[in-house]
């Protein structure tokens, strides 16, 4: 595993840790593969019953490390992001997450992949890809409009503007909001109290909640990942990566 991605068991709960707070926990492609390792290890452990994604108590992920991914961008469903997407989208048991400070793209998007999610009232979410001159991933642009609304949905991705707990909740990604200090232990007890229950009972009800939108998921995947890679090559998205490089405010006047 990467330094950056620490896991453990703990009592039948798999806890899958970004580690790399000086730098907000942005992620690599080495912490994607072993984000991707650590899921497939859990998928196939039959004394993981449960996994709990967390960072710190000030920071869940501020999303891609943007250096990183300028010099290794993604170019295809094998890429290191989309295999993680794919082995979270695909684990067959019950996934918590715990998040504090900021959750930035995918620190936002994969809350959508989860199964149960408590945040800090101290946590940031952001979805920044239109401002990047990007377009959403992980099939957000399917599963927001269906969990909040068209309106809702819109205003986030398009403006890309920062939202607090109370509005994640508001709009579906949260089930519960705490004190940063308690959250890990909220999520923790959570996931506790699912590996009391039987467990081919769990896996088959969550499989029975996401099995209706699984194709056309899968196929909202591909398109947003198609559009993506296209985005990254685009004129829009190298002049908002060399504003943010440059600390600068990005001028998309010449544009169309």
């Amino acid at each position: 595993m990467s330094e950056y991605i620490l896991t453990e068991s703990q009592d039948g709960v798999s806890i899958i840790r970004f580690n790399r707070e000086d730098k907000k926990n942005a992620l690599t492609l080495a912490m994607y593969d072993a984000l991707t390792a650590a899921l497939e290890e859990a998928a196939r452990d039959p004394k993981v019953r449960v996994v709990l994604f967390t960072g710190s108590e000030t920071c869940f992920t501020s999303g891609n490390d943007l250096v990183d991914f300028v010099n290794n961008p993604p170019t295809g469903e094998d890429s290191p992001v989309f295999r993680f997407l794919q082995a979270l989208i695909s684990f067959p048991k019950p996934v918590i997450t715990a998040v504090c400070g900021a959750a930035v793209g995918i620190g936002t998007t994969m809350l959508l992949h989860s199964d149960i999610n408590f945040a800090g009232d101290n946590a940031k979410f952001k979805l920044p890809f239109a401002n990047l001159g990007l377009c959403p991933e992980a099939g957000s642009s399917l599963l927001m409009p269906l969990m909040m609304g068209h309106h809702r949905a819109s205003e986030l991705l398009l403006l890309g503007k920062t939202f607090d707990a109370q509005t994640a909740k508001e709009v579906g990604f949260l089930n519960g909001i705490h004190a940063p200090q308690e959250v890990f232990s909220v999520a923790l007890e959570t996931a506790k109290q699912l590996t009391a229950q039987p467990a081919a009972a769990l896996r088959l009800t969550k499989s029975l909640l996401k099995q209706h939108q699984q194709d056309l998921l899968q196929q909202v995947l591909r398109t947003e990942a198609t559009h993506f890679i296209e985005r990254l090559a685009s004129p829009e998205a190298a002049e908002a990566f060399s504003a943010f490089a440059e600390k600068r405010k990005p001028d998309f006047s010449s544009f169309d």
